[in-house]
């Protein structure tokens, strides 16, 4: 098995993610399908991840929302889960918005999965809630720009 890596999805991606979001968010948690896909999903960035056999078993969304971004959507099929997959998206995810320059990221995040994204650096901010009869909690992390190395330099050695 090669390490799970993720990727900005294109439309082509799109159909798949569709499915796996409505696997995991409307049939195995009972979120209503009209709560599920939404007007953002129209401008978001968002990643997937495949496994070996070529499936999308990961995706994840990525929105900009008054100078922070904001990661939702966050969905793994049950038998990738533990596997990287998700943490490969969240990375992929975080890249992006690093790249537009956010410095900021928020997520809902549902309570079964608080260790994961504490794991990913997150902190809860405030307490639990209730969200598509689900029990979340508001999660934060500060993302940093990659360390640029100045090119390497070569001592100059006097000509003889």
């Amino acid at each position: 098995m090669t390490r799970p890596a993720a990727r900005v999805a294109t439309a082509a991606d799109w159909p798949e993610v569709v499915a796996l979001r409505t696997r995991v968010f409307v049939e195995e948690q009972g979120v209503p399908p009209e709560v599920e896909q939404d007007a953002a999903d129209a401008t978001a960035v968002h990643a997937v991840g495949r496994d070996d056999r070529g499936r999308v078993v990961a995706t994840g969304r990525l929105l900009e929302r008054g100078g922070r971004a904001v990661i939702g959507r966050m969905a793994v099929e049950a038998d990738a889960r533990g596997g990287g997959h998700g943490a490969a998206v969240l990375a992929e995810l975080h890249r992006q918005a690093v790249l537009r320059g956010l410095t900021e990221v928020e997520l809902h995040a549902q309570v079964t999965a608080r260790g994961f994204y504490e794991r990913a650096g997150y902190t809860a901010v405030g307490g639990e809630y209730t969200e598509a009869g689900i029990r979340h909690v508001t999660m934060r992390r500060r993302l940093e720009r990659p360390v640029s190395r100045p090119a390497e330099t070569r001592p100059v050695r006097p000509s003889a």
